[in-house]
């Protein structure tokens, strides 16, 4: 299994406390996680996109940027790129610039998004939110690909002749799908060949295991290779202690407050995916997507992931509102306890191997961190 650290920089007030880290010193942290990451041998390091609420990911390329420069190794990824509400040419260009930086580490993940803000924010129907997701799609594909591109569409001017540059460092990276709540999502993937990402934050898993059933299926009726319909997990967020016991107890206000301060958001009831359908850090942990407890515990937990869903990476996120020592303590106890013990349970993957053919070329890990 490979493993991926994923950050949307989420930057609320702390929910017990109040207190708000400044925006430099937040985004700072991005770069120095995403570095020690890399001396973990962590495989990937993804940060997310978002266009309204209490978050600094408004633009997560500058933020690989920074990470491409100051790391050698690690493959770069987004999670996810707001597809949606983005222009294909200007994606192009930029996620170009960073694989170019990386020396061909990029690979990303594009999705609608979960904020229902961030459609009136850049004028657009929020109703026609999959439309777009798939026109983008279809175009960014091409761009990444050709040269001298002829295009027209439904809602963006038609282009003739375009080829955007820079061009993609050694061939087009890889692109996934973030799939959460809608086929629409996994079939586009199944449709094109290309791997999905289940979210696997908010609700029950057999929700999220419903949608991967249906993209193996899709995929495979669409005569793609099976061994090569890769899918990613996340999960609803990591917290390690020696025991399970005090992992819960020291993590309930923290999960408590944050359940609070989503509720303030007052989502409509009926949409699926917007808030956690766990209540309490109890249920999180045992029936939710919460890897919170002892290494023993989370191991076993990305192991029943494995068993439900047959994946092949797992993402995880580090609560942003520990102390930052504490965090970067949680990411050391993960890549050092956690992973070698789900590694010496699960086949190893294909993916990000010499054999896997469309992966970032500039990703050097094949002996990756926990297989020794």
């Amino acid at each position: 299994m490979r493993f991926q650290i994923l950050d949307i920089i989420f930057n609320p007030p702390h929910p017990v406390t109040g207190d708000v880290v400044a925006p430099a010193e937040r985004l700072n942290r991005v770069v120095e996680m995403a570095v020690l990451a890399e001396q973990l041998g962590i495989d990937s390091y993804s940060v997310g996109e978002r266009h309204a609420g209490d978050v600094l990911s408004s633009s997560p390329i500058v933020v690989l940027g920074a990470i491409a420069q100051a790391t050698e190794r690690i493959l770069l990824s987004t999670g996810v790129t707001v597809l949606s509400v983005l222009d294909p040419v200007r994606v192009a260009e930029d996620l170009c610039t960073v694989d170019q930086l990386s020396r061909g580490r990029l690979e990303i993940v594009i999705g609608k998004g979960n904020e229902v803000l961030q459609y009136p924010l850049f004028g657009l129907d929020i109703g026609k939110q999959y439309d777009y997701l798939t026109e983008n799609y279809e175009l960014l594909r091409r761009l990444l690909r050709e040269e001298h591109v002829d295009w027209s569409g439904e809602y963006r001017a038609a282009l003739a002749d375009v080829t955007t540059l820079p061009r993609p460092f050694d061939g087009p990276f890889r692109i996934w799908h973030g799939s959460a709540t809608s086929a629409r999502a996994v079939d586009l993937a199944a449709k094109w060949g290309d791997p999905i990402v289940t979210a696997n934050a908010l609700q029950p898993r057999e929700n999220y295991k419903v949608l991967i059933d249906r993209y193996r299926e899709h995929y495979a009726a669409h005569g793609h290779d099976p061994a090569k319909a890769y899918v990613g997990s996340g999960s609803g967020g990591l917290f390690l202690a020696d025991t399970t016991e005090k992992a819960i107890e020291e993590y309930r206000p923290i999960y408590e407050g944050a359940v609070r301060q989503a509720d303030k958001r007052k989502h409509d009831p009926g949409a699926v995916g917007k808030t956690t359908s766990f209540r309490t850090i109890e249920e999180a942990v045992e029936r939710g997507p919460a890897l919170v407890g002892s290494p023993d515990r989370v191991a076993e937990k990305i192991l029943d992931y494995h068993e439900c869903f047959g994946h092949v990476l797992q993402s995880v996120s580090v609560n942003h509102v520990l102390d930052f020592e504490r965090q970067k303590d949680t990411l050391r106890r993960f890549a050092e306890e956690v992973v070698p013990l789900v590694r010496a349970e699960v086949p190893p993957t294909t993916l990000w191997s010499e054999s896997d053919t469309e992966r970032a070329r500039g990703f050097t890990a094949d002996s990756p961190v926990g297989s020794r």
